[in-house]
Formats: C-alpha cells, structure tokens, sequence
C-alpha cells in the first residue's frame, strides 16, 4: 500500500480550459489524472449527438487530449480517470485506442464503466413499481416518456476500482458522480472498505474539491481575486491522499492560482444543499465536520471528515423536450438609454398580445442595469449610461409563436425608439428547450460492469 498518492484534477466541464490536464502532467508528479466533462444538460447534448451519428456521444476533445498526454502519461505511469465517456464510453474508448495505435503506443488497457444509461429500460423500470417521480414535483416520469433525450444513473466510485483492479491505465465512464473520480483511486491505493463511511466521505470531499477544476485554485474567487497570479497559466488543484483520509490540497508551484482556506472553502460550498448531508451513491459526507488548516503556501490539509452509510437509491439525471426558445438584442445609446429601453419592452409585449401568441415565459433583461441582479438591482442615473443592451427571450410548446416572434425584432429599430445599434444575425430562429428530470431508483435495479478493452503488443 502506497503512504501518499497525487490526484490531480485536469477538468472542471466539458470546455474548460484545454490546456490544463497537459500543465497536470508536465509541471510536477502526479498519480492520477481525473477529469469531469459531465454536466445535467451535457448528457442531452450527448445524447442527441449519437441519435444522428451512432460513434459519437462522449466529449470530443478527450482523443486529441490523449494524443497529446498518452506518451507522458506512459511515460510517468499516471492513470486517467474521466467520465467523458458521456453517452457512448465505448466509442470513447475506442478512439483512445486508435490515438494510441498513431502515436506507436503498442500496449494499453482501458477499463469502461458501463449501465448508467437506462434510456431503453423505462418501461421494464415503471413495470418494476418504480414510477421515477420526479424529486422537485412528485410527477411520474410517464408523462414525459414519449420526450425522454436521456436518463443516465450516477454511479459511485466502485466501479472505477473494479477497472483499476483489473489492470486499466485509462478508466472511461458514463454519468458517474464528480466525486467518485477522485475517491476511486483512495479506495484502490490504500484498500479501503466501502462501510468505512468515515474513509468514504474524506475521498468524496476531496473530490468535491477538485471537481470543478481551477475553482478550487482562485479561478471565479470571491474574495480578493486580485490576488491570484498568473491567471493566463492557472494551476488546477492536486489532492495529496493519505490512508488515513486525511488529504492536503496543493497545486503545481511552477503554475499560477492560489490554493488558501479562502479559495478551497468556496469550492467546498459549492451546491451544498443540507451541509450535514451530502448524498452520494458511496456515502453521505458531513460538511459541518470538515476541518481545513494552512500547512504552508499553497497546502491546506482538509481532515476529521465524517461519514455516514450511503442511501439505498441511486438519483437518475433525466433530460427531456420541453419546447422552444429564442432570444434577440438591442442596443441603445445616451441620451435616455434605460428609458429607450423600456419602453420598446412594452411595444413589443403588446405587439406580441396583438397578434395572441402563447408562451410559457417572457423575459426581458436590460444589459448594464439588472441582467445580473434583476428586481434586487438599484436605480441608476441614467446620464451617466452610455448604453443599454436590451435581451428579449421567450419560452413555449408552440414553436408557431416563437418563429414570429424573431420576426418581430427588426421592425422595432425603425417603429420604436431612437438611437438603436447592435441588431446582428438576422432573425433569431427557435431553438428546442432541453428539460431536467431528476429521479431516485433503487439501486437493485440497476448493475454496473465494467469492460476492459485493450490493445497488445
């Protein structure tokens, strides 16, 4: 068993910064490489991706990633975590490998997470008595069936350990929880057991730590964000794991951030809902036990985390169709931008009750006064405002009432107000509303496997 092991997080999103898992794994020593592509509206994305071409449906930026960092990682003997795999971790896999057979890798052994999709399993699901009521409002998942993009379990960290038991260099998996990426390998490394919750919720935190890349090291920081150096090569976190659970949060030195009780507090409160219970598939952690202690520049120790057993439910990420939406822009100069701005607000609005068009929603920002603060902004005075940008946006099932609606943009800049710019594109045209269904399904039904595909020499 291994004293110390260096998990070093090389993604936040699918788009985050392109070069920072190559910065992982060229600045300093790491173990481990995980990197979260996954979000709720990624996998609908995904998904309709592999609906028009069956080889696709996982993040498209991991094989040409690989082909940059597969020779290092050789190399170093670093392992690669990712649930990128998305939709189709297959197809993910066998990417890599043709990346690898390019570059004159001859040997490599990837593991995949497979299960999590249960797309094509709704109806033996209901059948089973399990309705996938929707959390938030109790509805069965029935009444969206017909529109379902996709329904993906979040599975834990187990099945990752199963892949690294089993030998692979590269684990790729569908919609496993952002955590599991980082306690998988505490699990293998130090051998714990999945009923030391204590154990299990000190890997799950850490890997809350690192999930959302750079945020842990001063990226989108609060507090005195001028103090971060060298944004332009921001160093993304690195976990130093103990068997003990104890875990010390760092970065590359040679790499740009900032790694300070301030900074990994603010990732560690990010989407926190109760602190006392933080549900994942492998425990539930207890935020309000966390202790965090300066160990020196750019090291915080986070320690004396406790856990709780895990639930007896996986939660189920659901996207469905849900209409349609447009937005469109206008900009309007001093002298009276804001009031310009109104005003063509209620010109529009009544054209639109003019000619009875249905939506479900109708939202109007003005840009430079309330797009970010809306009704809690504060009045302004309007001479000093050089200009207003005016976002119009509308939401409805009747996609009839949001192509007119992009028709009746244009005619504002010579029928409203004056002194108007920044009208671009044309007509906005109605783009299909993506719609989040989250669910809890016991977890007898449903198994992960895992398969190991791999190339020889």
């Amino acid at each position: 068993m291994k004293n110390k092991i260096r998990i070093a997080s090389g993604q936040g999103f699918w788009g985050d910064l392109i070069d920072a898992p190559y910065y992982q794994v060229t600045h300093g020593d790491i173990d481990y490489l995980v990197m979260d592509y996954l979000a709720e509206v990624t996998m609908s994305i995904l998904q309709k991706q592999k609906n028009k071409n069956p080889e696709l449906g996982y993040a498209r930026d991991i094989p040409e990633l690989m082909k940059r960092i597969l020779p290092i990682c050789k190399e170093k003997n670093i392992k690669v975590i990712t649930n990128g795999g998305g939709v189709n971790p297959i197809s993910c896999a066998k990417a890599i490998l043709e990346v690898a057979k390019s570059i004159g890798i001859s040997e490599l052994k990837i593991g995949v997470v497979l299960g999590d999709d249960i797309k094509d399993r709704i109806d033996s699901i209901i059948d089973s008595g399990c309705e996938l009521n929707d959390m938030e409002t109790g509805e069965p998942i029935i009444n969206v069936k017909d529109k379902l993009l996709s329904a993906n379990v979040y599975f834990g960290a187990f099945p990752i350990v199963e892949a690294l038991q089993r030998g692979a260099e590269i684990v790729i998996t569908g919609r496993t929880t952002d955590t599991g990426l980082t306690l998988a390998p505490m699990i293998y490394e130090f051998g714990w057991t999945k009923d030391n919750f204590d154990l299990m919720a000190a890997g799950t935190v850490a890997g809350h730590i690192l999930e959302c890349g750079a945020q842990a090291t001063g990226g989108n920081f609060l507090g005195n964000w001028e103090s971060i150096e060298n944004f332009a090569q921001i160093g993304f976190p690195i976990a130093e794991a103990f068997p003990n659970g104890e875990v010390v949060i760092t970065k590359h030195e040679s790499l740009g951030g900032k790694v300070s009780i301030d900074t990994v507090s603010e990732q560690l409160l990010y989407e926190i809902g109760d602190p006392k219970m933080y549900i994942t598939p492998d425990c539930i952690a207890d935020f309000t036990s966390i202790k965090l202690e300066e160990e020196g520049k750019d090291r915080i120790k986070v320690f004396n985390i406790k856990g709780k057993p895990d639930t007896p439910s996986y939660k189920v990420s659901c996207s469905y169709e849900s209409g349609f939406s447009a937005s469109s822009t206008l900009t309007y100069s001093w002298p009276q931008a804001l009031t310009k701005a109104k005003a063509v607000d209620k010109i529009l609005r009544k054209r639109l009750e003019i000619l009875n068009l249905q939506f479900d929603e109708m939202r109007t920002e003005f840009i430079g006064y309330n797009a970010c603060h809306g009704p809690l902004a504060t009045e302004i005075d309007e001479d000093l405002i050089n200009e207003i940008v005016v976002r119009f946006s509308v939401r409805s099932k009747d996609y009839k009432s949001i192509e007119r609606f992009g028709k009746e943009i244009a005619p504002l800049i010579l029928t409203g107000p004056p002194s108007v710019t920044g009208f671009a594109g044309g007509r906005p045209k109605p783009s299909e509303v993506v719609a989040y269904w989250p669910a809890l399904i016991p977890k007898e039904l449903v198994t992960p496997y895992v398969e190991i595909m791999e190339m020889k020499s």
